[in-house]
C-alpha cells in the first residue's frame, strides 16, 4: 500500500508539473503574439510582417493567440479587434498572420477568397501597392454568435448580434514568409439608416436604396483602409 500510495503522488505531482507548463506555453504564446501588433488611436501597427494602416475606427484589442501548425511548417497569430458600443460589436477587425517556421519550405501558399454565395452583392478584385499584390472580396454575411472562431469575443463578455454585416476579406502574401488575411465586418444597421434583414434584398440582381448606399458606403471604407497600408521595405 505505501509503494502503490508513493506511485499515486507521484504521478499527481508529474500531472500538475505537466498542466502548469502548458498553461505557462500558453500564456507565452498569448503574449508573444500581443506584442507583434498595437494600436495607436486608428492606426494599426504589425512588426512582422512590417506594415501598418488606418482602420476605419477606434478599435480595441481584445485577444491574441499563437499556435504552431508542424505539419504545415507554419504558425499562425490570430489578433480580434473589436468596436462596441454597450457591450455589443458593431464592427469587428480579425487579423490572422501565417508565418513560415522551415526555411527550406517552400513559399507559404494561400487559397483564392471566394464568395458564399454568387447571387447576392459582391466584388471580388486586386489591388496593387508596388510588389505586393493584395486580393479581395466584400460580401454579405450574417454574423453567428455560436460560430467557434468567434468564442474568444464571447467569452469577453461582448455581444456579437445575430444579424447581416458587410464584410471584406483581403489577403496578401509577405515575401513567401507571411501570409496576412484581414476580416473586416460591420453590422449592416450600424450605418445610420435602416436596411432590410432580408437577405434577398441584398440580391446584386436587385439591390437598391439604401442597402445600395451601405454597400457603397463599406466599400468606399475598405478601399481607404487598403490604400492607407504601408508596407516596410526589408
Amino acid at each position: 500500500m505505501g509503494r502503490w500510495g508513493d506511485w499515486e503522488k507521484n504521478s499527481l505531482k508529474k500531472a500538475i508539473i505537466s498542466l502548469v507548463l502548458i498553461v505557462v506555453w500558453l500564456w507565452t504564446m498569448v503574449a508573444f503574439a500581443s506584442q507583434d501588433l498595437e494600436i495607436q488611436g486608428k492606426k494599426l501597427i504589425c512588426q512582422e510582417p512590417p506594415f501598418t494602416l488606418m482602420l476605419p475606427s477606434e478599435f480595441q484589442l481584445i485577444h491574441s493567440s499563437s499556435q504552431k501548425n508542424p505539419a504545415e511548417s507554419s504558425a499562425t497569430r490570430v489578433y480580434f479587434i473589436v468596436k462596441e458600443k454597450n457591450k455589443q460589436v458593431e464592427e469587428m477587425f480579425i487579423l490572422q498572420i501565417s508565418d513560415k517556421t522551415n526555411p527550406q519550405a517552400g513559399p507559404i501558399a494561400v487559397p483564392s477568397l471566394k464568395p458564399y454565395t454568387e447571387k447576392r452583392m459582391y466584388r471580388k478584385d486586386k489591388i496593387r501597392k508596388g510588389d505586393l499584390v493584395i486580393d479581395y472580396l466584400i460580401q454579405l454575411l450574417a454574423w453567428n454568435p455560436d460560430a467557434t472562431s468567434l468564442q474568444p469575443i464571447v467569452r469577453k463578455g461582448i455581444i456579437i448580434p445575430s444579424l447581416w454585416a458587410l464584410q471584406s476579406q483581403s489577403l496578401f502574401v509577405y515575401q513567401g514568409e507571411h501570409a496576412v488575411l484581414i476580416r473586416y465586418s460591420k453590422a449592416a444597421h450600424a450605418f445610420g439608416f435602416k436596411v432590410s434583414q432580408e437577405g434577398n434584398k441584398w440580391d446584386k440582381e436587385s439591390i437598391s436604396g439604401n442597402e445600395k448606399r451601405a454597400y457603397e458606403i463599406f466599400q468606399k471604407t475598405f478601399t481607404e483602409m487598403m490604400n492607407s497600408i504601408q508596407i516596410k521595405s526589408p
